[in-house]
């Protein structure tokens, strides 16, 4: 994460995979779980290597990320005027060497970067149903935007 700090409602959970003679299994989100709060859809999307799919938030809906395939770099931020957090970003890598569950409430902006070789697979469970007519989406642009971050690799 850039910032040790949690943005003000967000959440991560380790997911467990359970590998067998078969193959594995891995559960992402559950009814009972803290993190969820209702079901909308869910969804698959994809980035190949390098490419950028940011900037948008939602005023509605929760949105809760994993990578189900190759490596990705979630990163948030807190433009929330009421916030506590105001103004963090966290960074999350998520995929094949760290399967954990990211929980983003509303009014966050968020985005990803595919940083595998291979093309990434996200799924994302959403707390509503994409309305087709009305768009739940706030968009910038992933570069020069008045968002504080830099997607470039951080070599060092």
């Amino acid at each position: 994460m850039a910032n040790k700090k949690s943005i003000e409602g967000v959440v991560t959970k380790n997911l467990r995979l359970i590998p067998d003679e078969r193959g594995r299994l891995m559960e992402i989100l559950r009814a009972d779980d803290k993190e969820f709060s209702k079901f909308g859809q869910v969804y698959v999307t994809t980035a190949y290597p390098g490419v950028v799919k940011a900037w948008h938030y939602h005023k509605i809906q929760d949105d809760n990320m994993t990578a189900l395939k190759g490596m990705v770099k979630i990163v948030l931020y807190d433009d929330r005027t009421d916030s506590p957090t105001k103004g963090l970003i966290n960074e999350f890598i998520v995929g094949d060497h760290n399967h954990i569950l990211v929980h983003i409430p509303k009014n966050v902006w968020h985005g990803f970067k595919c940083i595998s070789d291979e093309e990434a697979m996200i799924v994302n469970l959403v707390t509503e149903c994409y309305n087709y007519s009305a768009p739940d989406e706030y968009r910038k642009p992933p570069h020069g935007s008045d968002i504080p971050y830099d997607w470039s690799r951080k070599d060092g």
